[in-house]
């Protein structure tokens, strides 16, 4: 009763003699209530201070739940929680006040066992949100999964149909496709992927697992044309994981000859060094004899060698020459080391010149063949320089001619 009344700063001492009278003479119950009470008055208090301090109200109904048997004290806190919904429809304002939600339908589902009250909780809170201006997928996605643990798969696809319908987003596409899986209803999960890639085509994981579904089917034809749609896409995300995911199924599928147009197809729009390498891998692992099998990667490292040197990129050519070097070196019989050591640059110092005129020392690689054509454009500059002075000089040796004079001579006659 004093402790109720007292105020925070003068109820310390009373709140100690209360502990050590418990620990005396009471049982271990009468303990974690003195305890349990303590920090329910530290969070009454901070409730009070501020209503929508959701933190606060989680611990609250948190502690509630595990000190108390009496269901409707603690759906009594949950209640006072909830109603202190934030007044701003912003996005960041309703995160940790969802949750409070959320732990009170667990709790209705769980503990009390109240299945009907539990429901009642999830059909509130989503009549509540704004969905014109946000959402939050959790929410679906565990309103859903409650109504299969209840044996009603109908209101679960209703539910996240109707959060598709309202607002569509990525995790809950996910979800419902998730959901559909563990049924294995592949018609659904199909026609949830189609809607899924018309929504949003630029998601390039989303290709790659639709098309694995076909794949996984025994659809191959469809996961073909899924591929070809997908790179047809004039934006992606993640461009390299999509056509990685062709090149690998269609390898897998033995059909080397597409393979290798799809490679070239690649490089007609990136000059990746890692596309380079990779295709030169693919040529070793698809030859007949070894002979072939280096030959045919050598072809691809010169090709992409002479054509990232006409892109002027350092480390690219350095990853190649590195790359090209380990083939050469597998192959001892075979192999031309040589040809690639004299390829591989030297690591020079040099200083540049920032914004704000200092100097900055850097690493940087010059290669052989950068070094001769450099040199062979400085003799042809000094040609030209000494071809220049040489005209010019032979112009002024030339003797001036005296016209004008004749013509004053002939005047004077």
């Amino acid at each position: 009763y004093a402790l109720e009344r007292l105020p925070k700063a003068k109820s310390q001492a009373l709140y100690n003699q209360y502990t050590l009278f418990e620990k005396q003479y009471g049982d271990r119950e009468e303990i974690e209530d003195v305890v349990a009470n303590k920090r329910r008055m530290e969070y009454q208090a901070a409730v009070k201070l501020d209503a929508h301090d959701y933190d606060s109200w989680i611990d609250y109904v948190k502690l509630e739940e595990s000190v108390t048997d009496n269901f409707d004290r603690t759906r009594d806190v949950y209640e006072q929680a909830i109603a202190q919904y934030p007044r701003v429809a912003e996005k960041r304002l309703w995160r940790r006040y969802i949750y409070l939600w959320l732990f009170y339908a667990l709790f209705e589902e769980t503990v009390a066992k109240d299945i009907e009250q539990a429901r009642q909780v999830y059909v509130a809170c989503l009549k509540l949100i704004p969905h014109k201006q946000f959402t939050f997928a959790k929410l679906w996605l565990q309103y859903a999964w409650f109504e299969i643990r209840q044996g009603d798969v109908g209101a679960a696809r209703r539910a996240l149909g109707q959060a598709l319908g309202m607002c569509p987003k990525d995790k809950l596409f996910r979800g419902y496709i998730e959901l559909e899986l563990e049924l294995r209803e592949f018609d659904r999960v199909r026609t949830l992927y189609s809607k899924y890639v018309e929504f949003n085509p630029t998601n390039c994981a989303t290709w790659v697992e639709f098309a694995k579904l076909e794949a996984a089917l025994g659809e191959d034809e469809r996961c073909l044309a899924l591929f070809e749609l997908a790179i047809e896409q004039p934006t992606l995300d993640m461009p390299e994981v999509l056509w990685k995911a062709y090149i690998d199924f269609v390898y897998d599928q033995g059909d080397y000859n597409k393979t290798r147009e799809l490679y070239e197809r690649l490089l007609a729009l990136t000059d990746h060094v890692k596309v380079w390498i990779s295709l030169a891998r693919f040529e070793l692992a698809v030859a007949a004899d070894p002979e072939s099998r280096v030959k045919a990667a050598r072809a691809i490292y010169e090709r992409a060698y002479v054509r990232l040197k006409e892109l002027q990129l350092t480390e690219e050519r350095l990853a190649l020459l590195e790359a090209w070097r380990d083939v050469e070196l597998s192959e001892p019989q075979l192999g031309d080391v040589a040809a690639v050591e004299k390829k591989m640059p030297r690591r020079v110092r040099k200083r540049r010149k920032l914004d704000d005129g200092s100097l900055e020392e850097y690493f940087d690689y010059v290669f052989p063949d950068d070094e001769e054509q450099g040199a062979r454009f400085k003799l042809l500059a000094k040609a030209h320089m000494w071809k220049q002075k040489a005209s010019e000089s032979a112009v002024a040796a030339e003797p001036v001619s005296d016209d004008n004079n004749d013509y004053e001579e002939e005047e004077d006659n």
